[in-house]
């Protein structure tokens, strides 16, 4: 029965994201506001819901393996998984602004993280506000971005693309996330008991199965993305997911209940460094991610895996 659930979840995940990536394309071009900050904020948000829930209710249980593997093994996974299979499908080209602003930020955001989780081997209730107050300044530079983008907006190309009524929008955009959500938690559930019968610990669970079960909204919605030629709103769904990931996700679970940060965690967070300034290197020769740069990012991923876990 629970291999019947996995199927069901993969299913809901993969005909929400669809809808989901239509209705916030659709969006974009509806309200003049390029696809990169739609990704970055919109899709982003909708797509972490999962990893948001998991590691608040695993902070609530006193989980705090599952809490910061999942975000930080999420992270990992959207960036050489994610980046790494749409690059399959078409190279993913890489915007220079996200390259010199927001790809930093995020790589910025995790050495914060690192810094405040090692000051006193612990993510504290005042850590998770100064996480929330740097996410509130980067939903405020978002918001700003948006707003010059579309003051610079011309009508340019304003019929290459098909817009859908509001009204299919907000039901493409709403019964996506709903699939999403639940397609990502009947997943996540499914592989956590399929683990547990193997005896897994939670720290490999979160860095595993569930930290993949629930980057598949971001995997899905990014691959779908990068299918329709939405290259911005794929990267940016990345990136922005990221960043919510440290900023919102683990600034709520650590404000709600104060996280124990171990040696384990502070390895993952440098590995997510290096991989980070990886991707970022590949990015900036060309402006995009080629196919055959996606697959070594592909294998390195499996590398990390094969030694998580060894360890």
């Amino acid at each position: 029965m629970v291999y019947i659930f996995l199927i069901a979840g993969f299913i809901l995940l993969i005909k929400g994201a669809d809808f989901f990536v239509e209705g916030s394309s659709s969006i974009a071009k509806r309200l003049r506001v390029p696809s990169l900050i739609i990704g970055m904020t919109i899709v982003a948000m909708g797509t972490s819901l999962p990893e948001c829930s998991v590691s608040i209710n695993a902070s609530i249980a006193g989980s705090n393996g599952l809490a910061i593997s999942n975000a930080v093994g999420s992270n990992i996974f959207n960036l050489m998984m994610v980046c790494g299979m749409c690059a399959l499908f078409n190279p993913l080209v890489v915007d220079m602004g996200t390259l010199k602003k927001e790809f930093p930020f995020s790589m910025a955001i995790s050495v914060i993280f690192l810094v405040l989780g090692m000051t006193g081997m612990m993510l504290g209730r005042v850590d998770g506000v100064i996480l929330l107050i740097i996410f509130a300044i980067f939903l405020y530079w978002m918001v700003s971005s948006a707003k010059k983008a579309r003051a610079l907006e011309t009508q340019q190309n304003k019929d290459e693309y098909e817009i859908i009524p509001i009204w299919k929008c907000v039901f493409y955009i709403v019964g996506g996330v709903v699939a999403i959500i639940i397609g990502g938690d009947t997943v996540v559930n499914a592989a956590t008991e399929i683990a547990h019968m193997f005896k897994l610990s939670d720290n490999l669970i979160g860095l595993t199965i569930v930290a993949m079960g629930t980057s598949l909204p971001e995997l899905v919605t990014s691959v779908v993305a990068a299918k329709k030629n939405e290259a911005d709103l794929a990267f940016g769904n990345v990136i922005g997911s990221n960043i919510f990931n440290i900023l919102f996700v683990l600034g709520i679970a650590s404000a709600i209940s104060p996280i124990g940060f171990a040696m384990e965690n502070v390895k993952d967070v440098i590995v997510l460094e290096v991989m980070s300034v990886l991707v970022w290197i590949f990015s900036w020769s060309k402006h995009k991610i080629e196919r055959s740069e996606g697959i070594v990012m592909i294998l390195m991923y499996t590398i990390y895996m094969f030694y998580i876990c060894k360890r």
